[in-house]
């Protein structure tokens, strides 16, 4: 059974953090049109000796979240989720956790690792934990050290994605575990939130069609990008943060490498440094997962939420009658 907090969405669906894309702007538009909004914390970064910038967005997502429901008392806002990279190179994870705490963030999505203390933080301000994982093994390890649901991201997820066909990986996954499990992989139309559910997910993932939504802290080069480019222009690398992901072809061309032709990095070479040269080097190769195919145009994200409900909807009437 899923938590309360997961229950009541309008769709059951949770928008997927993405490096500098999620922000505030695109989390409290998501919030507000029923479907959980969530950003990475390493988004909010500030200059050396400035305030946490993570206090701020956090700050202004409730409030703005809760004037919406003091006014929309019949239709509150969904919760939001804070992003974790529980990895070494991120010098900034305990103060952040500190941070999430005080704020009683009520979703914890953690990435690249599983560590007790952060689930335990969750679970002692009043939050749920969510692991993202690419097997079976890790998702084990996830629930053994505390997790309280599973994110599975399949072929297909922008960003780090997994290899595994969402078939496989759902499955072996169901034969053991029965809490939360989410799927992410090429999933962008209400139809194919239908079919996570259908092959035993409880709730979608979504990530790439939001990045071509007004509110998405974006260039508008990549949200067009996104708009004109489909499956067949997905490339998979671990070239640019050391574990495989999956890019968009035209921006690594742009950038003058030859997607056909990459050098491969291994897990040694991430850093989540908040100054990290490389992520700066790479700053103009653009994520994105195989299902954009579906994003034909910029609309804000109530608008592409509305789609998703309307497809959903559709979906579910051809399909159960």
């Amino acid at each position: 059974m899923l938590p309360p907090i997961l229950q009541d969405l309008r769709i059951p669906v949770v928008a997927s953090p993405m490096f500098i894309v999620s922000g505030p702007d695109l989390v409290i538009a998501q919030c507000k049109a029923g479907i959980v909004g969530s950003f990475p914390a390493l988004n909010a970064r500030e200059k050396d000796g400035e305030p946490p910038l993570l206090d701020a967005w956090l700050t202004r997502i409730r409030e703005e979240l809760d004037r919406h429901n003091q006014a929309n008392p019949d239709r509150p806002a969904a919760p939001f989720a804070v992003n974790q990279i529980v990895h070494r190179s991120n010098a900034r994870l305990d103060r952040d956790i500190e941070i999430c705490h005080r704020h009683k963030v009520p979703i914890w999505i953690t990435s690249l690792g599983a560590r007790v203390e952060v689930n335990e933080a969750a679970h002692d301000c009043g939050g749920i934990a969510l692991h993202d994982v690419i097997n079976n093994v890790f998702a084990k390890k996830a629930i053994e050290k505390g997790a309280d649901g599973l994110i599975a991201v399949a072929a297909g997820a922008g960003g780090h994605a997994g290899p595994l066909s969402p078939f496989a990986l759902v499955q072996e996954i169901r034969d053991w575990f029965d809490g939360p499990l989410l799927l992410s992989g090429a999933i962008a139309t209400g139809r194919a939130v239908l079919a996570a559910q259908a092959m035993g997910a409880d709730l979608a993932y979504i990530g790439s069609p939001f990045i071509a939504t007004a509110e998405a802290n974006a260039p508008a080069d990549y949200k067009r990008m996104i708009t004109e480019s489909g499956a067949m222009d997905i490339v998979t690398s671990s070239l640019f943060t050391g574990v495989s992901g999956n890019y968009l072809a035209p921006s690594i061309r742009a950038a003058g490498l030859d997607p056909d032709n990459l050098d491969t990095a291994d897990a040694s070479s991430m850093n989540f440094g908040g100054n990290a040269a490389k992520a700066k080097a790479w700053s103009q190769i653009w994520g994105s997962g195989q299902g954009i195919g579906a994003v034909r145009d910029i609309v804000p994200a109530a608008a592409r939420i509305d789609r998703l409900a309307a497809e959903y909807a559709a979906a579910r009437a051809a399909i159960c009658g």
